[in-house]
């Protein structure tokens, strides 16, 4: 899909509109580590200067929100949530991932969409590192999932068999939310078939 294409019913925007469910934490690097457990085998820690001290994947992809607005062209940079999910040994049985943040916002996410090669957990933004309302010191992006999905102030990456709601998902939004499905609602619109992203059971 084309980069310069915009989803069903969104509109163009000229900057970002700031959200903050549970309001805007502040993070203290000292103590901050990004976890990676659920189906794992070795659950492992990370802090943000060996995060931010590896090769880094840059690009440029739109930013879409459930809101109906989209920001063109944004410059994304940081490391593929695969890479730093594997060294993990994931179960095969993982179908899920729950994305859980600092303050306690959770997003939902089929491990496919997480886990795609463009799939990325980000540090900078427009060639900057995240800003506290934009979800210092990081937050995954899917660039073909609504932007809630995009956990700000990101601490876990817990891997799951079965379906759990998120915040957001618990007041019916969709279960994955692919902007060019429209899928904004659980039930509304776009068929969500399951693939398996490690193995097969």
């Amino acid at each position: 899909m084309s980069e310069q294409a915009l989803p069903p019913h969104q509109v163009w925007g000229r900057k970002f509109i700031i959200y903050g469910a549970l309001g805007i934490p502040k993070v203290d690097l000292s103590s901050w580590k990004l976890r990676v457990d659920g189906l794992v085998e070795n659950p492992i820690e990370y802090s943000y200067d060996r995060l931010t001290s590896m090769p880094q994947t840059r690009y440029v992809k739109s930013f879409h929100c459930v809101t109906q607005w989209s920001i063109k062209d944004v410059e994304w940079e940081g490391l593929p949530i695969r890479g730093l999910v594997e060294p993990a040994k994931v179960n095969p049985e993982a179908e899920w991932v729950m994305f859980h943040t600092v303050e306690g916002y959770s997003s939902a996410v089929p491990v496919e969409d997480a886990l795609k090669d463009d799939a990325l957990m980000a540090f900078k933004l427009n060639g900057k590192p995240l800003s506290p309302e934009q979800g210092f010191p990081a937050r995954p992006f899917m660039p073909s999932l609504y932007a809630w999905k995009s956990a700000k102030w990101v601490n876990r990456i817990e891997l799951m068999k079965e379906y759990r709601d998120g915040y957001w998902e618990q007041y019916r939004y969709h279960e994955r939310g692919n902007v060019w499905e429209e899928e904004r609602f659980k039930g509304h619109s776009g068929t969500h078939q399951r693939h398996r992203a490690f193995g097969t059971a």
